[in-house]
């Protein structure tokens, strides 16, 4: 077989990456599908559980027992130390 020229390696490698982007599509085409599918079974299982009056407990029910208040970490908030500056001799005692 002849030697590949640069635009031939170029054309190669575009469909490469174009076979590998569409299985990629179509792999997620399919876990989507599944997805799709598996909300309508959840959103039926909801129906029927709120049919036969399965409900949750209401906000204000939820929140009646007040839980007790998460510790809190102590921290401490740590300064950088200054950095000292060399005082200025500046130029007014200087001669020309």
């Amino acid at each position: 077989m002849a030697e590949l020229t640069e635009q031939q390696k170029h054309l190669q490698s575009v469909l490469e990456q174009q076979q590998t982007l569409v299985s990629e599509i179509n792999t997620l085409e399919s876990q989507a599908r599944s997805k799709r599918e598996m909300a309508v079974k959840l959103q039926g299982i909801v129906e029927y559980l709120g049919g036969i009056g399965v409900e949750l407990p209401k906000e204000e029910e939820a929140t009646a027992a007040p839980e007790a208040p998460a510790p809190t970490a102590n921290t401490e908030v740590v300064q950088p130390a200054p950095v000292p500056t060399a005082p200025s001799t500046g130029t007014a005692g200087l001669a020309s």
